[in-house]
């Protein structure tokens, strides 16, 4: 195995103080910046977030899919307890990216070669990661997927723009399974289709991953779709990740500042509750402010915000907030009585 082994294999991904900044004409973005995360085998954890927070950047981190500007890029990524950090760009290319690690893109039109016929994309991540596979037994695989992700065998041969946009997120779904990963990173894979295709492509990936334990990193700013699948949340704000829990205790009580107000602003179908909305804007990664960044839009901001936050550890949650501080008795202080003693 090359380079080195995290105390961790039980998680299929682990990051450790990621970094990823990006050069532009203005400055340097810190789209990633210094993100802790984990994700357990055979799990989905969901990332979630306004537009602009850096949730598409960790995962363009995690897959090493990087553009030319980037400023710096740091830190350690595990894979299987792998510090794939430490390959080089050649090695990542063939031994994980695609082969282990794969990426349901968003907008599957953008993605998807219109040029060559679908099956023939399909099959490309297999015979290039596999050379036990010839062309003919391939394309056996590709109708095996299709079946399988629901794609008609009649398809098999038409180009991408012949098919409708579900079908073209399944068959984007299908080239990041060919490989049978151990890993599926989803960018935003329902955005653009309306609500019955999301709802269609969502029970597709739930069958996928009961029937073959994939384990899945959804990044999405739709937190209702995403509920149905998420085993885990991990809230990110500016680049960095505020909370990591549980779903089923993240949907009934989130507990960063942040998180509360991005829930209380999604519809609900039971009850009557007027809808929330989080005041301002989130702050330039060009120039993020020091201390809590959430705390110019935070009701709760108290003196100790203008001070950067660590992520506390909450009843087995994970929270970047003062008000999760305990005093030496071990119990919140006035701080969490502010708001109305959330933990």
């Amino acid at each position: 195995m090359n380079g080195q082994t995290s105390s961790s294999p039980q998680f299929v991904l682990k990051t450790e103080d990621l970094v990823l900044y990006f050069r532009t004409t203005k400055g340097v973005v810190q789209a990633v910046d210094h993100v802790d995360f984990e994700l357990p085998e055979g799990r989905a954890v969901v990332v979630i977030g306004e537009s602009g927070c850096g949730k598409s950047s960790f995962a363009k981190a995690v897959l090493r899919l990087l553009p030319r500007n980037v400023a710096v890029y740091s830190g350690r990524v595990y894979l299987d307890g792998e510090d794939i950090m430490a390959l080089d760009d050649e090695e990542f290319r063939l031994r994980i990216r695609w082969a282990k690690m794969s990426l349901v893109p968003q907008a599957a039109m953008n993605a998807l070669n219109p040029v060559l016929r679908v099956s023939d994309q399909v099959a490309e991540p297999l015979l290039i990661h596999d050379s036990t596979f010839s062309k003919a037994e391939a394309l056996d695989r590709v109708r095996e997927m299709f079946r399988y992700v629901g794609v008609p065998e009649s398809f098999l041969h038409r180009y991408p723009f012949e098919l409708s946009g579900g079908m073209r997120q399944r068959v984007a779904i299908a080239m990041a399974l060919i490989t049978q990963p151990r890993l599926i990173i989803l960018d935003e894979p329902t955005s653009a289709l309306d609500v019955l295709t999301q709802a269609n492509i969502m029970n597709v990936l739930k069958k996928i991953k009961w029937e073959t334990g994939t384990s899945y990193m959804l990044i999405t700013h739709d937190v209702a779709t995403s509920s149905e699948l998420a085993d885990e949340v991990a809230v990110m704000y500016a680049g960095q990740m505020v909370e990591n829990a549980d779903a089923d205790v993240f949907f009934k009580e989130p507990l960063h500042p942040y998180a509360r107000m991005l829930m209380a602003a999604v519809p609900k179908l039971r009850g009557d509750e007027d809808l929330e909305f989080i005041p301002g804007q989130p702050p330039s990664l060009l120039n993020p402010p020091t201390g809590c960044r959430f705390a110019a839009r935070c009701p709760f901001r108290f003196e100790k915000c203008d001070e950067d936050p660590p992520m506390f550890l909450v009843d087995g949650r994970k929270v970047k907030c003062w008000l999760f501080e305990k005093d030496a008795q071990g119990v919140y202080g006035g701080a969490a009585a502010r708001a109305e003693n959330p933990a």
